[in-house]
């Protein structure tokens, strides 16, 4: 816990290289936000999600407590946001953003590498766990959300349940506990498209952060930074004495309920064209903002 900085230094250093990468050069080689988007969202996050479902292996006892605590972190973040979004009279879209950047934190590429340093490699599998938990919510609500102002609801829920990512989650199921050994060209393959999702998803932001402009950091974007950074991690904090959870378990679960907007969100509010500007604003301000948030949960739990 007292050697904070090569988490930031071996964690946020090598992200914001990939973002700038993509700030600086997708304007002069003309590279296209949705291009990437959409290549990220049909083919490298559903590769990524079968990859880790397909390979997992946890106690069950220990599994069902965290799930049960982040499943009913994320359903409170998003109707907070909900809430919040309506009693303020945001418009529709507005809300529906707040919405995906309080339910979808980045327990990813940010989570997994503050663990290791944290709590060290053996607590990655339950980080793991709480990374599918956390991911197979926020595609389901977030794409929900995304969609809801144009569709109905039943045809906004029928869009969720179709996220790519999601599709892919029950056939990744059935190998796992059926020991199933995929050939090795399958293997190798979905492996390599699941390594590339991160660096792919860390560029669309930079590319998109470039097209966008200077950052306008307003009322919505601090509404969604707050529902993220402190509501989400207070309610998990509650929950996970409530479940029964203390130690590293607790804090494993604490930690990445506090991550920062995921990329991700970046990408669904570019494929649904919901106010792309502020979700991107968000996920920067955030990540910047939980250098301070992180370093302050670390010292608590």
């Amino acid at each position: 816990m007292r050697d904070l900085a090569p988490i930031f230094i071996d964690t946020l250093v090598p992200v914001f290289l990939i973002v700038g990468i993509g700030y600086f050069l997708g304007p002069r080689l003309e590279i296209d936000a949705r291009s990437l988007a959409r290549a990220a969202y049909y083919v490298l996050a559903p590769a990524f999600i079968f990859e880790i479902l397909s390979k997992a292996d946890l106690e069950a006892d220990v599994v069902l407590r965290v799930v049960g605590t982040l499943t009913i972190t994320t359903l409170a973040g998003g109707l907070a946001a909900l809430a919040v979004g309506r009693a303020l009279g945001r418009p529709a879209k507005v809300t529906a953003a707040l919405i995906l950047v309080a339910v979808y934190g980045n327990v990813g590429n940010f989570g997994l590498p503050v663990i290791t340093f944290a709590f060290g490699e053996e607590a990655l599998p339950l980080a793991g766990i709480a990374f599918l938990t956390v991911n197979a919510l926020a595609f389901f609500i977030g794409v929900t959300a995304a969609t809801w102002h144009r569709l109905s609801p039943l045809r906004a829920v029928a869009m969720g349940l179709r996220t790519p990512a999601l599709l892919v989650a029950l056939p990744a199921v059935l190998v796992n506990v059926g020991d199933v050994t995929l050939p090795l060209f399958a293997d190798r393959s979905i492996g390599l498209l699941a390594n590339a999702m991160i660096p792919v998803m860390l560029m669309t932001l930079g590319v998109q952060l470039a097209a966008m402009g200077r950052p306008q950091i307003n009322r919505d974007v601090m509404l969604g930074s707050g529902l993220r950074l402190l509501l989400a991690p207070a309610v998990t904090a509650v929950l996970v004495a409530a479940f029964g959870l203390d130690g590293a378990d607790a804090g494993v679960t604490i930690i990445q309920s506090a991550m920062p907007a995921a990329v991700f969100t970046s990408i669904i509010a570019i494929e649904h064209d919901l106010v792309p500007d502020l979700v991107t604003t968000t996920v920067l301000f955030t990540t910047l903002a939980s250098a301070v948030t992180l370093t302050v949960l670390l010292l608590i739990v």
